[in-house]
């Protein structure tokens, strides 16, 4: 008898070898539990014939199409991702609703002498927790957030305080995007919302709640993303601990972090005309002139001192959680970064109740 997995808690997942999701390509690029294959038994044409035939003709040609298809797509993956597997092959299988499409495969997979679980309820079971925590449930982590001036290297601070052991959530690697309005990265669209918070909650899900994990500070949206509501109450109530740099010092960073933007004179020049209105169009001529030019560094500077820093100082006016340290630093070199990173690093610690 095929196996039912009821809930699709972390501890229930790390039972199995692999999860296979059998869900067609376009559902599983919009989300899938972090980890699994995609083995899909109609692809994205096939489950639009099947679907149009259902609701068009009968169901019980729809059935009969959908079986064949779904066969023929089966043996395809037993003769080739399913090859190498060896007897004792134990995966968990969902599909949409836990319905006819991961029975049919598990089905298969029980025959030839594997062991299958199926998930009651599909991806829908596994959404559903995700929303739980995500959206209903009340943080139970602390936040320490990583503030500071565009250009201050927050985020490769916070990548270096991972490298030393601190807990952190990388809100912007989660969401392939910088997070401001250059932050777009060049081939590398942003994951559709349900899978950045399947993403979120997998890190979430490893994180040891008696320390405290570290976050730059966002906004509640990141690129086109919105941060759940349970991380961003968490963030809305952390304590700050600020970098700040010289602009002359930020300018040559954001130069050489934006290197890839740079690279694209059309697609810097298009973010251009997107800024607000209120910088002018003389204002804005003159930085699309310096772009043109190649004079990235005055660029950079330009926007810092009219753009990003009249943006910070105006949210600054309305801050009122602490800064509980400011770490000024005199340049972004490596060093400094590294320096920066290990006394936010013992900051951090301290503010564990273990320490």
């Amino acid at each position: 008898m095929i196996q039912t997995l009821a809930s699709a808690d972390p501890a229930g997942f790390a039972g199995f070898e692999d999860i296979v999701d059998v869900r067609s390509p376009a559902e599983f690029a919009e989300d899938h539990v972090p980890g699994a294959v995609n083995l899909p038994v109609l692809d994205d044409d096939e489950r639009a014939r099947v679907g149009t035939i259902y609701v068009q003709e009968s169901r019980f040609k729809a059935r009969r199409l959908g079986a064949a298809l779904v066969a023929r797509n089966i043996a395809r993956h037993l003769e080739e991702g399913l090859r190498d597997k060896p007897g004792s092959w134990a995966p968990l299988v969902y599909c949409w609703r836990g319905g006819q499409r991961s029975n049919a495969f598990a089905t298969v997979l029980e025959q030839v002498g594997w062991r299958p679980a199926v998930l009651a309820g599909g991806y829908k079971t596994y959404r559903r927790r995700v929303t739980a925590a995500l959206y209903d449930a009340e943080p139970d982590f602390r936040v320490v957030l990583l503030d500071g001036y565009t250009g201050v290297a927050k985020t490769e601070v916070l990548r270096r305080l991972e490298g030393l052991g601190v807990q952190t959530l990388d809100l912007e690697g989660l969401a392939a995007h910088r997070g401001s309005l250059f932050g777009a990265l060049p081939g590398h669209p942003q994951p559709h919302q349900k899978g950045f918070e399947s993403a979120l909650l997998a890190r979430i899900d490893g994180l040891d709640r008696a320390r405290p994990v570290v976050v730059e500070a966002e906004s509640s949206k990141v690129g086109e993303l919105n941060v759940p509501p349970m991380l961003w109450k968490a963030m809305l109530a952390a304590p700050r601990i600020e970098l700040a740099a010289p602009p002359e010092a930020r300018a040559r960073y954001l130069t050489c972090a934006y290197g890839d933007i740079i690279a694209d004179p059309a697609a810097l020049d298009d973010v251009l005309g997107k800024l607000p209105v209120h910088h002018g169009k003389e204002r804005v001529a003159e930085w699309r002139t310096l772009a043109a030019v190649g004079d990235f560094t005055a660029l950079a500077a330009g926007l810092i001192e009219h753009h990003y820093d009249p943006a910070y100082e105006r949210s600054r006016r309305k801050e009122t959680r602490p800064c509980v340290e400011l770490v000024a630093l005199d340049d972004l070199e490596p060093a400094s970064l590294d320096a920066a990173a290990t006394r936010i690093a013992e900051s951090v610690e301290r503010r564990s109740p273990s320490t």
